[in-house]
């Protein structure tokens, strides 16, 4: 079970998600067992590695204040969003990612791919999270201070939506962790070790793994749902 569990998710998972799988299936097991098993099994998750895409480009100027400061932590779906840009180089070129994050339940809302790190690219994925909603409570969208979110196209969409914007302090990763761990994440699971052929056969490869990831990867912190399933929970409470 263990070893079919770790071939049917990519063998991305390690030992803690393998055992949410097997307490989802109604199996009994401790994260030592699990991780035990899989040791006998010679299998084990990738170890991440850190590096970072910044777009920050100098002083330009307080936009925002830093309001979410760390309270990653949310009970209620569309009340914080949060977003980054990240970069995949691949063939002599490089692909970037702007996904839209709900800190509620940890699932990418909207994303956008482009060869190019513009200010079209990161406020399309906005556009595209925001949508029509009418949202109950104001909304809190949170990000670092890179050039995308100093942008009037950025804060202008935010405030026709009549949502705050919160930026990172400048030059502090921690304030945005819960970005950074997902790229650190998706990286690790998907793209680190692996060959592209193509920023075309990437940019597939990336948009699958958010599907998996929205619909499948458990998380401990959602009380070992997947993103979509910990919101469908959150919003019926």
């Amino acid at each position: 079970m263990v070893k079919k569990e770790f071939d049917r998710n990519h063998a991305r998972y390690g030992y803690r998600q393998i055992r949410l799988v097997l307490l989802a299936r109604g199996w009994k097991v401790s994260k030592k067992l699990v991780l035990k098993l899989m040791r006998q099994l010679g299998i084990a998750s990738k170890v991440r590695r850190r590096k970072k895409y910044s777009s920050y480009q100098g002083e330009a100027g307080k936009i925002a204040e830093n309001l979410l400061d760390r309270q990653f932590e949310v009970d209620t779906p569309d009340t914080v969003y949060a977003s980054d840009v990240s970069e995949f180089p691949v063939t002599g070129r490089k692909l970037y990612l702007s996904p839209i994050m709900d800190l509620c339940d940890r699932s990418i809302i909207s994303f956008t791919l482009s060869t190019s790190p513009t200010t079209a690219f990161t406020t399309e994925s906005l556009a595209r999270a925001l949508g029509d909603r009418q949202f109950e409570k104001k909304l809190l969208v949170h990000t670092d201070q890179g050039f995308h979110y100093r942008h009037w196209s950025w804060r202008n969409l935010l405030a026709e939506h009549g949502a705050v914007q919160s930026m990172s302090r400048k030059g502090n990763c921690y304030d945005n962790a819960v970005m950074e761990n997902f790229f650190g994440q998706l990286k690790t699971e998907m793209f680190y070790g692996e060959r592209f052929e193509s920023v075309a056969e990437l940019a597939v490869a990336i948009e699958d793994y958010i599907a998996w990831y929205n619909m499948e990867r458990r998380q401990e912190r959602l009380k070992g749902m997947a993103p979509m399933e910990y919101r469908h929970y959150a919003l019926a409470v």
